[in-house]
């Protein structure tokens, strides 16, 4: 009889957690610019309490801004935000395998991005191609993973042209993210330069196929940064740096077409003391339920109810404890929100209040130098 009282409040406790609660590796890059950072730092996070440990340097690597974790969770890649690659003007992409136990990095190989200074990289969810955007180079580029996790040579490139309205920010295109569609069958790249969204099919080759039309445009002016799709694949979003909006579009899965459907701002109250706000990272939760955005120099975090037709309404906003938000996201249960202050070197945790997706401090303050991006992989 013990053992079935004991059987049955295992499960009962099972039903209660989150699908994503469970032990983690928290991995951070970072800016090795300034001369302190050395590359990827790692933490043990428990996600059905919110604690973490530090864990120190997973591995060295030169300014990895951006991270994306392989659908199986054995390797990540990293984007190097660099502009001399190989004695050229190009940044690079490296690959690292993750040991499940201890969370250290081991890299398998390094390639060139084929443009200066790369900002993002995705992986689609079938893990066989990573896309990454040279803000620099004003180009994207795609390349193929093997089965051993590393980086094949680049199958698609395209170098965009053009210019915008914002003196000494779009005179030249400028890629700043680049994301698979829900399917990945399509490639949406952000180029802030352009004011447009580009849109490419994706072959069996791994070629980059303009599609028709070849992009979203948006109002000019708006520098469009940063983009995430909403869980039912009907709808997309953009944060919009130069003119701190957020766009909605709804979303054609057959034809790949982005549509808008509302931009409105993306801060409420700013008084502009620290300057153009220039929000930076946009995510939505996994429900569909909300869309955050980061304020850099609002040094905030804007939460928008998202209703049945994709349009948003303003919640809440929520200070990130620190200086120009440069990135955050939501841990694996959804139940707390990681934001990465790239000026006050710090990452601070707040709890998700699920009613309201509104955001409170935990307490949790982890001093970094230069974080820039946050991910997670299940630790054993």
């Amino acid at each position: 009889m013990k053992s079935a009282f004991v059987f049955l409040a295992l499960l009962l406790t099972a039903a209660v957690q989150s699908p994503g609660a469970g032990n983690f590796f928290l991995y951070a890059g970072t800016s090795t610019n300034n001369g302190t950072s050395k590359g990827i730092y790692v933490y043990r996070y428990d996600s059905t309490n919110g604690k973490t440990e530090p864990l120190g340097l997973a591995a060295e690597s030169p300014s990895p801004s951006f991270l994306a974790v392989h659908p199986n969770r054995r390797f990540l890649y990293a984007v190097n935000e660099i502009s001399n690659f190989g004695g050229g003007r190009a940044g690079s992409v490296t690959s690292f395998s993750i040991d499940a136990g201890t969370g250290k990095l081991t890299q398998l190989n390094v390639v060139t991005s084929r443009g200066s200074g790369p900002t993002h990289l995705s992986i689609d969810r079938q893990g066989k191609w990573v896309a990454a955007a040279n803000y620099g180079g004003g180009s994207v580029v795609l390349f193929p993973v093997e089965a051993d996790g590393k980086l094949g040579e680049a199958t698609g490139f395209v170098q965009h042209t053009g210019s915008s309205v914002v003196s000494g920010r779009q005179t030249r295109p400028h890629a700043h993210g680049a994301y698979f569609s829900p399917d990945s069958r399509f490639l949406f790249v952000t180029d802030l330069g352009l004011d447009k969204i580009m849109a490419y099919r994706i072959t069996a080759a791994g070629s980059l196929e303009p599609l028709d039309p070849p992009f979203a445009p948006l109002k000019p002016g708006s520098g469009p940064r940063h983009m995430a799709f909403a869980p039912n694949g009907r709808f997309a979003y953009t944060a919009n740096e130069l003119n701190s909006t957020v766009t909605a579009f709804s979303y054609d899965k057959a034809t790949g077409r982005l549509s808008e459907i509302q931009t409105l701002p993306s801060i409420q109250e700013y008084d502009g003391a620290n300057g153009v706000n220039y929000p930076s990272e946009v995510e939505v939760d996994s429900r569909g339920r909300f869309l955050y955005v980061a304020n850099r120099n609002g040094d905030n975090i804007a939460v928008f109810a998202i209703a049945a037709d994709g349009k948003l309404a303003p919640r809440s906003q929520t200070g990130v404890g620190g200086k120009y938000p440069r990135h955050f996201t939501l841990d694996p249960s959804g139940n707390y929100l990681f934001a990465e202050n790239q000026n006050s070197g710090n990452i601070v945790e707040f709890r998700v209040e699920p009613r309201s997706g509104a955001l409170t401090p935990t307490g949790v303050d982890l001093k970094i130098s230069s974080p820039m991006c946050v991910v997670f992989v299940p630790a054993r």
